[in-house]
């Protein structure tokens, strides 16, 4: 069971969202939900299973997918009114909340706070957060992990600046790590997973009681307020095939492994770090998002405050 350095470059690299040939407004009078997707996650597998397509057949709508290698180029898209919907971490929506995007939280799924870790070498002197002071750390600016890395200092009693950031994307970020251009990486599943069971990169902290690490299902502001029946239809369809990797992982990780390169062992690891059950944000989730938001307003992030509340859907999830 190996992933190599090639095939974990070629997993990232090979994520290219498809060419956006035809975009017309959001919430168009053909009734046709557009869905953004990663190459990871409950939505590639909804669209693996065929599930949605039957569903939404029965109120005369139809599906069209469009990959993108990560949540800030899909809200992108759907900001730009290519996409109706989709999935990302807690971070992106936050950064298109700030740029106008007319985007609304629909759902979320529960915290899976070690589902993205602060990782070092397996040989590594460092022991402990604290250690991290003056010391060179890899990670995705603005996304899940950049948080992590911020409350994680914290709780050592530093500040963001006391680390020297190395702003990598996940291929870059591991190359940097395996050569030891980096003294950790702040990274998430499956590149987690796949960095510990390869590489025997070490845990020094995950999101465990700092962190929740939601996914969020998002939508256009035209998609909620047009097509509700269509998004009680969808919601249904990702409740299923939630219920059922929750029930089976391992015929999860079978069907994941072929689209993303990884081996099923390693999605295994991944997909029980995951949580399930889909829902509407409450106000402690709110709340949650809330606190990002601010912190990345503090750390200059986002050129503007944002108030989560005002975009998020009410009522059923």
């Amino acid at each position: 069971m190996k992933i190599t350095r090639r095939a974990f470059t070629a997993l990232v690299a090979g994520a290219i969202a498809t060419p956006l040939t035809h975009v017309r407004p959001a919430g168009a009078a053909d009734k046709v939900v557009r869905i953004g997707y990663q190459k990871y996650g409950t939505l590639v597998l909804l669209k693996g299973k065929g599930l949605l397509e039957k569903k939404l057949k029965s109120i005369d709508y139809t599906v069209e997918w469009t990959e993108f290698p990560g949540g800030p180029q899909l809200l992108e898209a759907l900001n730009a009114g290519a996409v109706d919907f989709g999935s990302t971490g807690e971070t992106p929506p936050i950064f298109a909340q700030a740029a106008n995007a007319p985007l609304v939280y629909i759902a979320h799924e529960p915290p899976a706070p070690r589902g993205e870790a602060i990782l070092v070498p397996k040989d590594s002197p460092i022991k402990s957060v604290a250690e991290l002071k003056g010391k060179k750390v890899a990670f995705n600016k603005g996304s899940n992990v950049h948080y992590l890395l911020v409350k994680a200092l914290e709780e050592a009693g530093l500040t963001y600046e006391d680390v020297e950031p190395s702003f990598l994307a996940p291929a870059d970020g591991r190359a940097a790590f395996e050569k030891g251009a980096v003294d950790a990486w702040v990274i998430w599943d499956p590149f987690q997973a796949a960095a510990e069971v390869a590489i025997e990169a070490r845990e020094l902290r995950n999101g465990e009681g700092i962190v929740p690490n939601h996914q969020f299902y998002l939508g256009t502001s035209a998609l909620v307020d047009g097509h509700a029946q269509a998004i009680d239809v969808l919601i249904d369809a990702i409740s299923e095939i939630d219920e059922w990797t929750k029930s089976d992982t391992a015929a999860a990780a079978a069907e994941l492994s072929p689209s993303v390169g990884i081996p099923e062992p390693v999605l295994v690891k991944a997909l029980e770090r995951q949580s399930y059950g889909i829902k509407s944000l409450d106000d402690s989730v709110v709340a949650q998002q809330q606190s990002i938001a601010d912190t990345f307003f503090k750390l200059k992030l986002i050129p503007k405050e944002v108030t989560i509340a005002d975009v998020v859907r009410k009522g059923k999830a």
